[in-house]
């Protein structure tokens, strides 16, 4: 009876063990692959329209502006090495992105304002073109149209994968390592963690905008 206790007792400990092993994996797993989503992160720029309203007239007027700001940002990033050169030379071209936008919209007949800045804001994890990005805090050249209340358009400036023009040559592959360009271009491998990542992040930048 005693013999029966005692290895009841060792097999109950060993499948704790083995449990709690598992956890401290994934935690691991988690944390690392978090560790690359954060250098993705770091490591783009992106362009980000925010329409008036969900009118198709405002959506519509949302695309022109689209056009117009990618025309205008031709070259935008120039021979940036990294994020934060694209930055600061994207800083530098504010006014005549907002000059170009702000044109496009009176033109087409609005009143409605328009700002053109450099911004930090949160993304859920979206995907543009054959590109997925992580959800999280990003660097943006965001262009507000009005009230910016309808829904959003947004590419990946630097590297400059909606600036056919650009003069950079940058590419993901020159950004990234060989395992964050997997997570980037083969997102459905990573499609759990990616969830993961995104429920913590959301709740980040909601205890964030609580504080802020």
């Amino acid at each position: 009876m005693m013999m029966r206790i005692i290895k009841a007792f060792t097999v109950s400990r060993l499948i704790k063990a083995v449990a709690v092993a598992l956890i401290l994996a994934m935690i691991v797993s988690v944390l690392g692959f978090g560790a690359d989503c954060a250098a993705i992160r770091r490591s783009v720029l992106r362009l980000h329209v925010l329409a008036n309203s969900d009118s198709d007239e405002d959506q519509a007027l949302k695309l022109k502006v689209r056009d117009a700001v990618i025309d205008a940002a031709s070259g935008l990033v120039g021979d940036a090495q990294d994020e934060a050169e694209a930055v600061e030379l994207a800083r530098e071209r504010l006014p005549r992105l907002r000059a170009a936008a702000a044109e496009t919209v009176a033109v087409a007949g609005y009143d409605y304002p328009v700002t053109v800045e450099i911004a930090r804001m949160y993304f859920t994890t979206r995907q543009y073109d054959t590109v997925t990005l992580p959800a999280g805090m990003y660097d943006a050249v965001r262009v507000s149209i009005g009230a910016a209340a309808g829904q959003n358009w947004w590419c990946v400036v630097f590297p400059p994968i909606c600036l056919p023009s650009a003069v950079s040559h940058k590419t993901m592959e020159d950004v990234l390592d060989a395992g964050q360009q997997e997570i980037v271009s083969v997102p459905e491998k990573y499609e759990v963690r990616l969830a993961v990542v995104e429920w913590f992040e959301a709740a980040v930048n909601a205890v964030r905008g609580w504080f802020s």
